[in-house]
């Protein structure tokens, strides 16, 4: 993995290169530098460590996409702004199986560094509601939950939204306890 700068500096370079080879009639030459020089200017908006974490996720490779994950070593160097976004993302999804403070953290950070689908910042607002659900912050999580539905457009968390506020209905209410223990009336044993 190359920092963000000098993939952009290879590019450059293996671009003039090319620019070169046309010249001295190698146009064959020239033409695969060109691609090739295209692909570090792939690699610089969107990173190889964040795409292959992505991958292993969508395989349901936890431990891989952590590893992945952890190869970055200075996020804020090595990646751009929408980079670290969802560089934060996809930790706290990682993180929010054992560690919720830690995942809140990443979540909020992952939304003010700015995710460039909607379902992805849904998703995100998604996961922080239901941190404040958790940790007894039911207006918070409903103003989540609120702007988590609006991001939705295409209804592909419905489902997660749906139960998440059966589940703040379920909670509100009091808990009633019928017919368990003693009865009205009844004869005490």
């Amino acid at each position: 993995m190359f920092n963000k700068n000098i993939k952009l500096v290879l590019a450059v370079a293996i671009l003039a290169y090319a620019i070169y080879q046309i010249t001295e009639t190698y146009v064959g030459n020239g033409i695969m530098l060109i691609l090739l020089a295209l692909i570090f200017v792939f690699l610089y908006f969107k990173n190889e460590m964040i795409l292959l974490a992505f991958l292993k996720l969508r395989k349901q490779d936890f431990p891989g996409t952590n590893r992945l994950l952890n190869k970055i070593k200075k996020p804020k160097s090595a990646l751009t702004r929408k980079q670290q976004g969802y560089y934060n993302f996809l930790k706290g999804i990682m993180v929010s199986q054992t560690n919720m403070n830690a995942a809140e953290k990443f979540f909020k950070d992952a939304i003010t560094l700015g995710l460039s689908m909607n379902h992805d910042l849904a998703m995100a607002k998604l996961n922080l509601a239901g941190i404040a659900f958790t940790k007894r912050r039911k207006q918070e999580a409903q103003k989540l939950l609120q702007e988590a539905q609006k991001l939705d457009k295409r209804d592909m968390l419905s489902e997660q939204i749906k139960i998440m506020k059966q589940q703040m209905k379920k909670a509100s209410m009091p808990n009633q306890h019928f017919g368990g223990g003693q009865q009205r009336g009844g004869k005490r044993r």
